[in-house]
């Protein structure tokens, strides 16, 4: 597509064009919007929601920059299905699978924190299939996470606002299970499309 020939081209720093890539693939990007819905369903201080999303932030920072700069790789249909398996953790936490079903609870701050690295991993995948220049490469990088961060807090606000219009309705507490077990769903179809990739094509 035109975003990864700009990428591969590019020999020099270009802070926002990175800026919008980051921000676009955080805002278009499903699987990690999945997750963030997850984590903030039940969250309703601002407090609480900050603490999360930079744990969530923390982590996927410093995977996105040890993969792109660091050259640590991983195999990128295994990330994504790990990613996949994250949307299943935090819906069936929402629904206290845990404690309802085997008695007892994850600390889900470090939870959020340690699928965050995955969520990192999977972003640095998606830039090391490129062949990114060494010209600019740390300021671009940078450029891109700060992006993502952008696109995180705008689609979060679209969220929140959205779930603070839906709490306020009566539907709110009766449909809750339902959601989070459609988005375990979609949590498992994730994980089950990334093995299949795996198993087909790697």
């Amino acid at each position: 597509n035109r975003d990864a020939t700009f990428v591969a081209s590019n020999r020099g720093a270009a802070i926002a064009v990175f800026l919008y890539l980051g921000a676009k693939h955080m805002v278009t990007g499903y699987d990690h919007l999945a997750f963030l819905v997850g984590v903030i369903f039940f969250l309703y201080r601002l407090k609480d929601i900050v603490q999360y999303v930079s744990l969530f932030t923390l982590g996927h920072s410093v995977t996105l920059l040890a993969g792109v700069l660091g050259g640590v790789h991983a195999n990128p249909y295994l990330v994504d299905a790990i990613i996949g398996l994250s949307v299943v953790y935090k819906a069936f936490d929402n629904i206290d699978g845990f404690k309802r079903f085997l008695g007892f609870q994850p600390n889900t701050k470090l939870a959020v924190l340690v699928f965050g690295l995955f969520h990192g991993f999977g972003l640095a995948t998606k830039l090391q299939e490129l062949s990114l220049a060494h010209n600019g490469l740390v300021t671009n990088i940078l450029s891109f996470n700060v992006g993502v961060e952008i696109g995180q807090v705008l689609a979060l606000t679209a969220v929140l606002i959205a779930l603070s219009i839906w709490r306020r309705q009566t539907s709110f507490e009766r449909h809750a299970f339902a959601t989070n077990t459609a988005l375990m769903a979609v949590g498992f179809i994730l994980m089950g499309y990334q093995l299949a990739g795996y198993l087909v094509l790697a």
